[in-house]
């Protein structure tokens, strides 16, 4: 069965590629963010990898305040 959306850079990544990768998908095939956020939670799915949460984003370091 083959995927309905065009892969970044033309080409199926690894899955270790994918793992630690933001974006999977070319972003001209969407039209809003919620699209794009749908369809890239489905590629990983069918690539077997984690899909991502809100929190990878964020620093796991917690913000420094100047005391």
């Amino acid at each position: 069965m083959g995927f309905k959306y065009k892969w970044k850079n033309g080409s199926v990544p690894s899955r270790d590629k994918a793992a630690r990768g933001k974006y999977l998908l070319e972003e001209g095939q969407f039209n809003n963010e919620k699209d794009r956020n749908l369809a890239e939670q489905e590629a990983r799915k069918h690539l077997g990898v984690p899909t991502r949460i809100p929190d990878d984003d964020r620093s796991i370091l917690g913000h420094f305040q100047d005391w």
